[in-house]
């Protein structure tokens, strides 16, 4: 496929037009958010006086957080105090001329500071709120605090993860939060679609929780039907072998993928032990799945391929049409041809690093694509600007409003 390039009528991508406000900390909101600047919409990030916390995470060059760079670019940083009455009713202006606002605030917040939906829908009906939370607006567990490990922990997915001898493990990533922001981005697009039928907005209600469950799609009616409740497997494909990481020469890790009967009989020939193909334990896929059939094939592979490093191993495999892949560190990441290709890692203008490199656009669409517009803001860094052009705020309102502290600029 060619190089998506920019619809002249829609220059920043296919969401150009739709004005965002998102009132986040951290990740899944902010992420969400991000998705939809990806997309052309315009996001004004109403972040308290001290910042949001994400600032202060991830690794940091002259006091500035890479991450932060990344998941706060394509947006506007306004810079308010929502315990002031004054910041509150500058964010419910801005939220009025609004099409989406994006929270992620323990269910009640946004209510006691005079901004829940009931009444912000009252001034502008066609508002589409997007509320992420750990458990959901509602239930019994929806005042919890929760954060994207724990509710991995009660949406079951903890449990799978890690090596069955061993306590349950995590993902040394935000998976949950991540997930959660595309459901958060898609149920936005979705009640964005509805309100153009309608002409209302609604409310979104995103749970980390939810999110994390809705991984578990196969176990749940094999629960139900067969009372399985499966325990981890460590790298290994549930059910499916062989499908795993295995050794190689050079320290490294390489995962193969040999699932189907077409493909089992290729790496079979490729090892050159044609007595697999007539072992009982490896005749079919379901007879690779039993568990101890599983851990019979993994040692018999971990044998092979500990004797060949992981470049050569991996030209084998390909060479033999057996799905593979050497597990990749980031440095393998930014040397590979295809992530450059795809324009996976970007370098991003920084008006004090010079530039960052950022991760990509995704999803790719062919005709109205995405793109990275700038970098993420300094805190309160557009707040005299947008409050001008957004407002109409003279210059003695914005004086006023930051004399009483309820904003705040780089100067101030």
């Amino acid at each position: 496929m060619t190089r998506p390039t920019p619809h002249p009528e829609l220059p920043h991508g296919p969401l150009s037009g739709l004005k965002v406000v998102e009132i986040c900390s951290t990740i899944a909101g902010p992420a969400c958010a991000r998705l939809l600047g990806d997309f052309g919409a315009e996001v004004i990030k109403i972040e308290p006086p001290e910042g949001d916390p994400v600032r202060q995470m991830g690794q940091h060059v002259d006091n500035v957080s890479l991450y932060a760079a990344s998941i706060l670019r394509n947006k506007r940083s306004v810079a308010l105090d929502l315990k002031t009455p004054q910041g509150r009713a500058v964010a419910a202006e801005l939220i009025a001329r609004a099409d989406i606002l994006v929270e992620n605030n323990r269910p009640g917040v946004m209510e006691r500071l005079g901004l829940g939906y009931d009444a912000l829908s009252e001034r502008n009906p066609g508002l589409v709120m997007v509320r992420i939370s750990g458990y959901g607006q509602d239930g019994p567990y929806s005042e919890r605090p929760g954060y994207g490990a724990i509710c991995e922990a009660v949406g079951g997915v903890r449990h799978m993860t890690g090596d069955p001898d061993r306590p349950p493990a995590r993902v040394a990533l935000a998976t949950t939060d991540y997930l959660s922001s595309v459901y958060a981005a898609f149920g936005a697009m979705a009640a964005i679609r509805a309100r153009a039928i309608t002409g209302r907005g609604q409310v979104v209600d995103v749970a980390l929780y939810e999110a994390a469950f809705s991984q578990m799609e196969p176990i749940v009616p094999a629960h139900d039907k067969l009372g399985v409740v499966p325990m981890r497997e460590g790298s290994n494909l549930p059910s499916m072998a062989p499908n795993s990481s295995y050794p190689t020469a050079d320290g490294g890790w390489v995962l193969i993928a040999a699932n189907s009967q077409p493909t089992w009989r290729r790496l079979v020939g490729l090892m050159q032990q044609p007595e697999l193909l007539t072992d009982p334990r490896f005749e079919t896929i379901q007879a690779r799945g039993r568990p101890e059939n599983m851990k019979a094939i993994d040692a018999i592979i971990g044998a092979w391929s500990r004797t060949l490093d992981g470049g050569v191993l991996e030209q084998m495999l390909r060479d033999a049409e057996v799905p593979t892949s050497r597990v990749y560190t980031i440095a393998d990441i930014y040397a590979d041809p295809h992530f450059a290709a795809r324009q996976m890692l970007q370098a991003v203008p920084h008006p004090t690093l010079g530039h960052t490199t950022q991760m990509g656009v995704v999803p790719r669409l062919s005709a109205t694509p995405g793109g990275i517009r700038h970098t993420g803001p300094d805190l309160g860094a557009d707040g005299v600007a947008v409050l001008k052009e957004s407002l109409a705020l003279e210059t003695e309102a914005i004086e006023a409003l930051i004399a009483a502290q309820a904003l705040r600029t780089p100067s101030h």
